[in-house]
């Protein structure tokens, strides 16, 4: 939990560049660890963002809070390494 909290704070300074894609796989896990199983409507055609999202999270539906967290965490890792790569 405290690691996850930590990690939480480290996805908020992630680069830029830093794709959609990768924030919405983040988004998603973050929902399903502190929300669980998608508890709204999948938003219409005309939100597209607040359905990628929605969509997202639905995709992730299925795991743990536990898992969500543990995946959150490895992803967040992943993605700075990445950007500190890119870096140097």
């Amino acid at each position: 939990q405290e690691d996850f909290e930590e990690h939480a704070e480290k996805a908020k300074t992630l680069p830029e560049s830093t794709t959609n894609e990768n924030k919405l796989i983040l988004y998603g896990l973050y929902k399903q660890a502190t929300v669980g199983k998608v508890n709204t409507d999948r938003p219409g055609v005309f939100s597209p963002r607040e359905r990628a999202k929605w969509d997202a999270w639905k995709a992730v539906e299925g795991k743990s809070k536990e898992e969500a967290m543990s995946d959150y965490i490895t992803k967040v890792k992943q993605l700075k390494e990445e950007a500190a790569a890119a870096g140097a």
